[in-house]
């Protein structure tokens, strides 16, 4: 329950809505009270042979009046409280997405995806159920316990207390339950993320489980999982249907009691018919409370599992220090400097970069090449600081990267990712995203369009850049994806450009014009290029070849040719692969043709 507390700031936007809803609470119950009292005063009236007809309509009328201001005052009550509850929940929402953001990509590594949805959203429903219905009924089980108390009391003191013995046993068994009740929905809520996650994964991947036929072992799959969380779920079921029977039992002890002593104390007149029936009403008031009791630990023993879940991810805190006074870059220039720099991934015991150091002056293109798993993108990685280096020190503009705010380092760096994700907006939106809006903004998206080979086929969908697209992109090639995601770096105007294998799924015909209008672009900004087609990386400033974690080779095309170290025996070895690509492709004519 202590995870609860963290909720509380969250209430001081609403103290007002909270304190009227509370005033409502104590009317509700203060109505619901006075009508056994009415009615004992009826029955008792009729004792007296003065009383008139007029007079019992009046009790009547009196009655029917209470009970509609318990009823007005009961809709305000659950008008202010719940709908506090939904923004509430609204605002804890924004919060851990919000903190999402922040974290960075270590985090992400280590943590599932359908595991934050499932945090995202059934978890924060568990915390409005307990920071609204709870609390309401909680206030409302609290008000009624003592107000029909002390009718009780005040009616009978010796009767109230035979009929509270049956109940002496309750705080046990709620503290008992509560325990039980917190311990199996936290298990239920694992076992949903690790549902949402196989969703998630599965239609995503739906290509991958489609060309492999695994449609029948991931539903088989899919069905042991959800097997599983609905077996968690009776468990909590079976808690729960337990709980409430022996709540029954208790008060249904209780009114036994009231039964066997109230009625000898009518018979000896102890106590009037009108009391004794007032006392039978306000048991049933007292034993209401002690039932919804059980409700209300269920949702606050759920709504603490579920907060605590949240908190888990909310007190992660981002592995990239951000500096209090972060230095500026001004006019930024494009200068990249790595000074002996190597970095491990967390987790991991491998080096991945071991002392490489190396210097992109402003304007110049450089070239990162070697095998797959060489190290090229972790560079890009630590200069668009995704991760900070283990040792060493990278600079831009001659000042480190972690003296410097990573948003404001990433807004003059254009990135084209090796895996190319557009969101599910239109073709507009992703290209100019970041752009602010303004009335040259079409101008520059299209031209971005027309650097990347892309502006023709976008004119030629119906609905040209108000297309809009499906999840990542599905609606579009591999090769168009790629592209967009070019025009959507191009569409900045970044100072450092950073192309990270960014076509490979266009054809060697593209590449080369999108390399030719890539020049003018990239002239007077700094560009890093990660490919493995020399035709991309040929006529860089300065080419890196890199090679288990260090740079083996540097140089431009020509020296490194003649020098026939690894960069050459990568050229031949690409050569040879496309000799053989178009001798294929000139069997396959030929056979069309024959």
């Amino acid at each position: 329950m202590n995870e609860l507390r963290t909720l509380l700031p969250y209430f001081r936007p609403y103290r007002r809505t909270f304190a009227w809803g509370m005033v409502f609470v104590v009317l509700a119950n203060v109505f619901s009270v006075l009508t056994p009292f009415i009615l004992k005063l009826a029955i008792d009236a009729l004792d007296d042979p003065t009383i008139t007809g007029g007079q019992v309509v009046q009790f009547a009328l009196l009655i029917v009046g209470v009970a509609l201001l318990g009823g007005v005052a009961r809709f305000g009550m659950r008008q202010l409280l719940n709908s506090m509850s939904r923004r509430i929940e609204t605002d804890v929402r924004n919060d851990f997405f919000a903190h999402l953001l922040r974290l960075d990509a270590t985090f992400y590594g280590s943590v599932r995806t359908g595991d934050l949805m499932s945090r995202a959203t059934n978890d924060t429903q568990a915390v409005r159920m307990a920071a609204g219905p709870a609390i309401m009924y909680s206030v409302n089980t609290v008000v009624t316990f003592a107000l029909a108390l002390g009718f009780m009391i005040w009616i009978s003191p010796r009767l109230t207390a035979y009929a509270l013995i049956p109940l002496i046993v309750l705080p046990p068994i709620v503290i008992g339950f509560g325990k039980v009740i917190h311990a199996r929905f936290e298990q239920i809520q694992e076992q949903f993320a690790t549902l949402s996650t196989t969703v998630q994964e599965n239609l995503t991947g739906v290509r991958i489980v489609r060309a492999y036929t695994q449609e029948a072992e991931q539903a088989q799959r899919f069905d042991a999982l959800n097997q599983e969380y609905r077996q968690r779920n009776m468990r909590l079921i079976y808690s729960a249907g337990a709980f409430h029977p022996i709540l029954g039992l208790l008060a249904g002890a209780a009114m036994v009691v009231v039964i066997l002593v109230g009625g000898r104390l009518v018979i000896a007149d102890d106590i009037t018919v009108g009391g004794f029936v007032a006392f039978g009403f306000y048991l049933v008031l007292l034993v209401w409370p002690m039932i919804a009791l059980g409700w209300v630990v269920n949702l606050f023993q759920r709504g603490a599992a579920s907060m605590g879940r949240l908190n888990t991810i909310l007190r992660t805190e981002p592995t990239l220090a951000i500096p209090i006074e972060p230095s500026v870059l001004g006019s930024p220039e494009g200068r990249v400097t790595f000074e002996h720099v190597s970095f491990t991934y967390p987790g991991t015991e491998r080096v991945v970069l071991e002392d490489v150091s190396f210097t992109a002056e402003p304007g110049q293109t450089v070239a990162l090449v070697g095998p797959t798993g060489s190290g090229k993108s972790t560079i890009i990685a630590l200069l668009t600081r995704l991760y900070d280096a283990t040792s060493g020190r990278i600079l831009v503009d001659g000042t480190p990267l972690t003296e410097l705010d990573p948003r404001a380092l990433r807004r003059v760096v254009g990135v084209v990712p090796q895996d190319a994700f557009l969101f599910s907006d239109t073709i507009e939106a992703n290209i100019g995203l970041g752009l602010e809006e303004g009335d040259g903004v079409d101008a520059i998206i299209r031209r971005a369009a027309e650097v990347a080979q892309l502006d023709d086929q976008i004119e030629a969908f119906p609905s040209g850049y108000d297309t809009l697209l499906g999840e990542r992109g599905i609606n579009l090639s591999g090769g168009q994806k790629q592209r967009a995601t070019l025009a959507r770096a191009v569409a900045r105007d970044p100072t450092i450009l950073i192309l990270d294998d960014a076509l490979s799924a266009v054809d060697t015909h593209t590449e080369a014009q999108i390399l030719d209008d890539l020049r003018e672009v990239m002239a007077g900004r700094t560009s890093f290029i990660i490919s493995h087609r020399v035709s991309a990386v040929m006529n860089a400033d300065q080419i890196l070849v890199l090679e288990n974690g260090r740079i083996v080779e540097r140089g431009v095309h020509e020296d490194l040719m003649r020098a026939g170290g690894t960069y050459a025996r990568l050229l031949r070895r690409q050569l040879l692969e496309q000799t053989l690509e178009d001798e294929l492709e000139g069997e396959a004519v030929k056979s069309a043709r024959g």
